[in-house]
C-alpha cells in the first residue's frame, strides 16, 4: 500500500510507541487520526501537522462500546474512510498471581483484548463495504512466553494475537489484511523506572545487548501496512529476545 494521501486510525497515539507510529505514517504522507482517553498534547498536533497531511483528534476509551461507535462514526465522517487502523492502545497492571484479584485481571483484559476486538470489530465492518483496509494489533513477547508478575497482560497479548491471525483469514475474503507486532523491551517511561539491576538482568537475556526504540516499533508498522502479501502475521521486534 502506497500510505500517500491515506487515512490511518493510531489508537493510544499522544505519546510512546503510538506516537511514534503516528509520526511515521505522517512522514509517509498519510491523514492520521489520532486518539487518547483525554487529550492529545498541543505540540503533538504541530509536530504531526507539520509533515503536510490532515490530523484529526479522537478522543475516546477503546474499552467503552459507545466511545468505539463515536470515534469510528467522527473518523469516518472526517476522513471519509480509514484505511488503515491501528490498535495500540493498551495498559498494565502487574501483580504476582497469587495476590492479583479478578478487578486487577479483568482490567487488563478489559482494555488490551476487549478494546482491540471492539475496535476491530467496528472497523472492519466499513472495511468490508470498502473492500481493502489494513489491521495492525500491538502484541507483546509477553503473549508469547509470558513473564512473572504479568498473567493479565500475557493472557491480554496471546488474545491479540489469536484475535489477529482469525481476522487475517477472514479479513482476506475482502482484501484485508491483519499483522501484529510483538515489541520487546522498548525504551519508554516503564523502564525509564528500572533500577540498574533489574536493567542488567533483561539485557542478558537479549542478544543485541540493548533495548529498542519506539522509532524501531514504527518502522516495523509501517513495513506491515505497505506490504500486500503478508498478513496474520506476528513480527516480534524484541533484539532476538525470543530465539
Amino acid at each position: 500500500m502506497d500510505l500517500q494521501g491515506k487515512n490511518v486510525f493510531v489508537s493510544g497515539s499522544s505519546r510512546g510507541i503510538g506516537l511514534a507510529i503516528a509520526k511515521k505514517f505522517a512522514q509517509a504522507g498519510a491523514n492520521i487520526v489520532l486518539n487518547a482517553r483525554k487529550e492529545i498534547p498541543a505540540e503533538v498536533l504541530v509536530e504531526i501537522e507539520s509533515y503536510g497531511g490532515k490530523v484529526f483528534v479522537s478522543l475516546g476509551d477503546i474499552s467503552s462500546v459507545d466511545d468505539v461507535k463515536r470515534m469510528l462514526k467522527e473518523s469516518w465522517k472526517e476522513f471519509d474512510g480509514i484505511d488503515v487502523l491501528i490498535n495500540n492502545a493498551g495498559i498494565t497492571n502487574d501483580k504476582l498471581l497469587i495476590g492479583m484479584k479478578p478487578a486487577d485481571f479483568e482490567s487488563v483484559i478489559n482494555v488490551n483484548l476487549n478494546g482491540t476486538f471492539m475496535m476491530t470489530q467496528a472497523f472492519l465492518k466499513k472495511m468490508y463495504k470498502q473492500k481493502s483496509g489494513v489491521i495492525i494489533n500491538m502484541a507483546s513477547v509477553i503473549g508469547l512466553h509470558g513473564n512473572i508478575g504479568q498473567a493479565n497482560y500475557a493472557a491480554a497479548k496471546a488474545g491479540v494475537i489469536g484475535l489477529t491471525k482469525s481476522v487475517a483469514k477472514e479479513g482476506a475474503l475482502r482484501g484485508i489484511r491483519c499483522n501484529a507486532i510483538a515489541p520487546g523491551m522498548i525504551v519508554s517511561d516503564m523502564t525509564d523506572v528500572l533500577s540498574d539491576k533489574v536493567k542488567e538482568d533483561i539485557l542478558a537475556g537479549i542478544p543485541l545487548q540493548r533495548f529498542g526504540k519506539v522509532d524501531e516499533v514504527a518502522s516495523a508498522a509501517l513495513f506491515l501496512a505497505q506490504n500486500d502479501y503478508v498478513t496474520g502475521q506476528v513480527l516480534t521486534v524484541d533484539g532476538g529476545m525470543t530465539i
